[in-house]
């Protein structure tokens, strides 16, 4: 595995030290501001593919439209056995 070294002082360092809990080290909070940020950005694109697919697949779309008219608030009638 990679291991990187980032140096981070000033301003910058006070601000994460006071950001950050008070029993975590400074490295394990950048590290999950990371994974964070990289995760929002997979999502993001993400969304970005299924948008394209939806407004390419007609089927998806009624589907969708089909789904916003659910009634998703009045509990389903039960079946008499």
């Amino acid at each position: 595995m990679k291991a990187t070294t980032v140096k981070v002082d000033g301003e910058l360092l006070a601000k994460l030290e006071k950001a950050k809990g008070p029993r975590q080290s400074l490295t394990a909070y950048v590290r999950s501001i990371l994974e964070r940020a990289v995760a929002r950005e997979q999502m993001t694109e993400a969304a970005d593919r299924y948008a394209e697919f939806v407004r390419e697949s007609a089927d998806e779309r009624a589907w969708l439209a089909e789904w916003d008219g659910a009634d998703l608030v009045t509990p389903p009638k039960r079946r008499r056995r």
